[in-house]
């Protein structure tokens, strides 16, 4: 594997760009009838999470020669390429859940990981034409059809008062947050709990619209590094429970619990 880092704008546009494509067909299975199926694991899936994946692989395997590309539909048929220092990780469809209910919370996740850290990552929300991007060492940015172009930035986490907390829309568990919370050091302070589904809730702290987003449930890489990419990009960070910063090419490709947050003021 080459020492060169390619974490560059140039790839960042070309990703951005393959992010809208694949939530163009996503949104083509969306405005008709589809049929949610389940796999292995029990989670679901659909025609546009294959379609997306089907689109998404081989343009990063032409953009970045001999970088392996772990994406979701293909591990959950057993296709587990062999990961080194620096790899791809794609969710086509972060949220199907979302996606069968038609709530509009379902993303595009597509993150390049080099030596264990998201060092680049696009979040495509489709019915919402938004679009979050990160670059590790240059910034964070969302897209959105009326504003354009703006850098985003994690306000500071409040050290009193109110701090509003981002939680899982289909994941959610009350009792673990509350404990969670009270472990923290936090349970006496006011809250305000924002729910979104799949990673919006990584853009909700990034662009300081939440302070904490605690994950205590089961995630797999795929579903947190393009979100975990662009919060570090906008000054955050994301830790397992002991303060370690998440890493990735763990084996199995599954997360411990973790929070997402800004940092303290």
């Amino acid at each position: 594997m080459t020492a060169t880092p390619l974490a560059t704008p140039a790839l960042l546009a070309a990703v951005e760009a393959l992010a809208d494509e694949a939530a163009a067909l996503i949104l083509e299975v969306y405005a008709g009838d589809f049929v949610v199926r389940g796999k292995a694991d029990a989670s679901p899936v659909t025609l546009a999470d294959e379609r997306a994946e089907q689109h998404i692989v081989p343009v990063l395997q032409r953009l970045t020669p001999g970088v392996p590309v772990v994406a979701e539909e293909a591990v959950s048929r057993g296709e587990v390429p062999v990961v080194d220092d620096c790899f791809w990780l794609v969710d086509p469809l972060d949220g199907t859940r979302e996606f069968a209910s038609r709530n509009g919370e379902f993303t595009v996740n597509i993150a390049l990981i080099q030596d264990g850290r998201p060092v680049l990552g696009v979040v495509q929300v489709p019915v919402q034409a938004r679009r979050y991007a990160g670059l590790a060492g240059q910034g964070a940015w969302v897209d959105e059809p009326v504003l354009g172009r703006q850098a985003i930035r994690c306000r500071p986490r409040p050290a009193v008062g109110e701090l509003v907390v981002a939680s899982s829309r289909s994941h959610g568990d009350d009792a673990a947050l509350a404990g969670w919370l009270a472990a923290a050091g936090l349970g006496g302070r006011p809250l305000r709990h924002q729910a979104a589904g799949s990673s919006l809730k990584f853009g909700l702290v990034a662009c300081g619209e939440a302070d904490l987003y605690p994950r205590l449930g089961r995630t797999m890489e795929w579903d947190t590094a393009a979100g975990d990419a662009v919060l570090r990009a906008a000054g955050g960070e994301v830790c397992t429970l002991d303060g370690a910063a998440l890493r990735y090419g763990k084996p199995g490709f599954e997360n411990p619990h973790f929070v997402a947050r800004a940092a303290t003021a």
